[in-house]
């Protein structure tokens, strides 16, 4: 356990800081997940409307550092490619 008032702050913010990366974590994911349920409908305009949507949210996620920037692009390039094969 933290003993000094500089460690118990740390400690404060760093569980702050956790949970609203976890939100915005489940943010990101409900948006991808919205790509691909509009990909498995077969819907091709609504999944390009989706992923439209989706894409400045992970952007801002890679530039939070929520995630790492590679691991934005995977998502963006596997979404695109998967509605272009609608």
């Amino acid at each position: 356990m933290a003993n000094s008032a500089q460690a118990k702050k740390r400690a404060r913010q760093a569980e702050k800081h956790r949970e609203h990366n976890t939100g915005m974590r489940s943010m990101l994911r409900t948006f991808v997940k919205k790509v691909l349920k509009a990909i498995g409908s077969g819907d091709k305009a609504q999944a390009e409307t989706a992923y439209k949507q989706a894409v400045p949210v992970v952007d801002k996620m890679a530039g939070k550092g929520i995630i790492h920037k590679n691991k934005a692009a995977r998502y963006k390039s596997r979404l695109n490619t998967r509605i272009r094969a609608l």
